[in-house]
């Protein structure tokens, strides 16, 4: 069978093929002038060619996810992987590379592709994955065959087993790699619940709702008409069974739009929650005791559970409330009985106004109670040494005292909403139908047909409330974790199209790498200033030594430099460009630093992650090596060895404890890795002992480019 023409793109296109993937994606996409690929990193694999691609995709307010594929789950990632580029492997050593950009496609086994003049085709799944993997399947294939031939596997099972074998020979080599498009965490939520089609799933959601509600009042109100009518034969049975089963489909609909609301909404919220922690100052965190920052972290979690619950509650109830006034205003109360129950549901929502400042007290009162409590187990010996054994608990029960009045009252509050009001509303609805009933002048179907609409309405407004009651508690988690959100929707500044083809090495030897004049910092907007009139040049193979006393300003100083703080005033200049120019993350990837060790972490996870995570993730063979090299010069060969899984040991809290001279040396190789112009250590030999500080520096002298270190005299 000929194999279908798939359309892909030249290496040299991808600037283009980016932009033109994100337009056919629906991304609404920042204006960017995309400057040519440079001709070095076509070919290029590793870091440089990754922060081209990515300040390209920063410019159009995109992100990408560099991803591999592995033999055994291609199928799966080109399945899932649209919007994405995919690089397809080059048919000679010498030849550029293809490029294929796949489009998000439901199909399971065809793939949408956008061709170089931005027309679509859809092209078999099983044929792109045979793009991919071919090459690396032709040397095995007689190899392979003439296995099966030795041991006569029959005609109808050799394509089986020859799949079977490849597998095994080939099931974690990698095939292809790409990059996924996506929205960044910082992009406004309006335009990630669009791309994401939650704004569609509201609707689909609404109008099944509708539906089914709507077909189980046509159903109830036929047979209820027949019954008064006193004409319930068996055609009409018949049809009020088809009109209870033609809601299930909608009812089937309306549950699972719910849940993949929910899993959408709770996935979108953690984004922007963890994106919010990481780029928290830490000034922020440093003016915060643990127990404030652990109720952020419980009320993130309440967000997410009452926040979506709520809100899909609240909108199904709405529906439901909307078809109680319809069926209000055409029973024996008239328009004044829909009236009547609009004006109770403002009641209601008066109530949950109440109730939403007497909960935001008790909150307020129990987090305060929460971190009190934590910051004094966390004293809590100082307090024994320092406090009579009288007055240890006397605050806590003052503050617990003053809790339960809280509690009690926001309880009180509580109950008013949850059991009034929908109680409130049958004697209210009814009390609207006594004048039409005592005057007798309607009709008995008219009677029938209010009285369901107030039971209708009871019943809508059980489920509000409890809605309301789950919204409130989200809104007073929002604002404790507002913060983070906030953090997470700053915008960085972006790499200028001129800077995109920048090289992070430089040539002009005659020329500063670091230029600062005049620059003038403050942690807070009319504090002292920590750097006052402060200058500095530092020229590409320069070695510099920064010494001074402790709070003088070194390390605030190491962090401007690096990128990490903005300057109040003053120029900065990294290779003659400044950071408006180069962008937040492009003057990061160009200057690397390794903050002071209270400012550093090791990260749960394997010994090989804490050393790469600022190279690239997943590392391929080549970057294992540079870094178990390069670990062997500063002395963490012995560690290694002892460590049972080597690279891949798990370290940090839950795995093997490192000590502060290996944590140290850990610092100072996840700089040196990264691959930056300059690297900027702070205080990193401070606890090495002379024989691991002479190997450090030594390693460090031959391997960056340019140095500053910051220490004591």
């Amino acid at each position: 069978m000929a194999q279908p023409n798939i359309p892909t793109w030249s290496a040299s296109e991808i600037g283009r093929a980016l932009e033109a993937l994100a337009r056919a994606s629906g991304y609404p996409t920042r204006a960017a002038d995309i400057p040519p690929t440079p001709a070095d990193l076509l070919t290029d694999q590793h870091t440089t060619r990754e922060r081209w691609l990515q300040a390209v995709a920063a410019r159009l307010g995109l992100e990408l996810e560099p991803v591999y594929a592995l033999y055994q789950s291609s199928t799966l990632l080109l399945q899932q992987a649209g919007p994405a580029i995919i690089q397809l492997p080059a048919a000679a050593p010498t030849a550029e590379p293809r490029l294929l950009v796949l489009l998000a496609s439901t199909h399971p086994h065809r793939l949408t592709v956008l061709a170089s003049d931005l027309t679509r085709h859809r092209v078999p799944l099983t044929a792109v994955n045979q793009m991919l993997c071919a090459p690396y399947e032709t040397p095995l294939r007689s190899e392979i065959e003439h296995m099966l031939d030795t041991i006569n596997v029959p005609a109808h099972r050799r394509a089986r087993a020859a799949a079977t074998l490849m597998r095994e020979r080939l099931g974690t080599t990698e095939v292809g790699h790409g990059w996924l498009l996506r929205l960044p965490p910082e992009a406004p939520i309006g335009r990630q619940l669009v791309s994401t089609g939650v704004i569609g799933m509201v609707a689909g959601l609404v109008g099944a709702h509708a539906l089914q509600y709507g077909l189980l009042l046509l159903a109830w109100g036929m047979l209820g008409s027949g019954v008064l009518a006193d004409n319930l034969d068996t055609g009409l049975l018949i049809a009020w069974v088809l009109l209870l089963l033609t809601m299930l489909p909608f009812r089937l609909l309306a549950t699972w739009l719910q849940g993949v609301l929910a899993i959408e909404g709770g996935t979108l919220l953690k984004q922007k929650l963890l994106a919010g922690c990481l780029r928290l100052a830490p000034e922020a965190l440093r003016t915060q005791g643990m127990g404030q920052i652990l109720g952020r972290v419980l009320e993130a979690e309440r967000i997410e559970t009452l926040a979506i619950s709520g809100g899909l509650l609240s909108l199904t109830a709405l529906i439901e409330l909307a078809f109680a006034a319809a069926i209000l205003a055409s029973g024996a109360g008239g328009p004044l009985h829909a009236l009547l129950l609009m004006g109770w549901l403002g009641v209601t929502l008066v109530l949950g106004g109440s109730y939403l400042r007497r909960h935001q007290h008790w909150t307020n009162t129990r987090l305060n109670l929460s971190h009190d409590l934590i910051e004094r187990m966390v004293g809590h010996r100082t307090r024994l040494a320092q406090e009579a054994a009288t007055e240890w608990h006397r605050e806590e029960d003052t503050a617990l005292k003053h809790y339960l009045r809280q509690a009690q009252a926001q309880d009180q509050h509580e109950g008013v909403l949850l059991a009034a009001v929908p109680r409130g509303w049958l004697i209210v609805g009814l009390l609207g139908l006594a004048p039409a009933f005592v005057a007798g002048t309607d009709p008995t179907g008219a009677l029938a047909l209010a009285l369901g609409g107030v039971v209708l309405a009871y019943l809508a407004l059980l489920v509000f409330v409890q809605g309301l009651w789950s919204l409130v508690g989200a809104w007073i988690a929002w604002r404790q974790v507002a913060p983070l959100v906030a953090a997470c929707q700053q915008i960085e500044p972006l790499p200028a199209p001129a800077a995109l083809a920048v090289s992070s090495a430089t040539d002009a030897t005659q020329a500063p790498l670091i230029d600062a004049d005049n620059l003038v910092f403050r942690y807070r907007p009319h504090g002292r200033p920590v750097l006052r009139n402060s200058s500095l040049q530092i020229y590409p193979g320069d070695r510099l030594l920064l010494e001074g006393p402790s709070g003088g300003g070194k390390s605030t100083l190491a962090a401007v430099v690096a990128g990490l703080r903005v300057p109040e005033s003053g120029l900065l200049l990294l290779n003659g460009l400044d950071r408006q120019t180069l962008g937040a993350v492009g003057w990061r990837q160009r200057v690397v630093t390794a903050p002071q060790f209270h400012e550093n972490h090791v990260f749960t996870g394997t010994f090989a992650f804490n050393l790469l995570m600022g190279r690239r993730w997943p590392p391929d063979h080549s970057d294992i090596e540079e870094a178990e090299a390069l670990c062997e010069e500063l002395g963490l060969g012995p560690l290694l060895a002892r460590m049972p899984g080597g690279m891949l040991q798990a370290v940090g809290d839950t795995g093997w404890q490192l000590s502060h001279g290996e944590k140290s040396r850990l610092f100072i190789a996840r700089a040196l890795l990264q691959g930056a112009d300059l690297v900027v250590l702070d205080e990193s030999f401070a606890a090495l002992d002379p024989e691991n500080l002479e190997r450090a520096l030594t390693c460090v002298l031959k391997r960056a480019p340019t140095l500053l270190v910051i220490a004591h005299p």
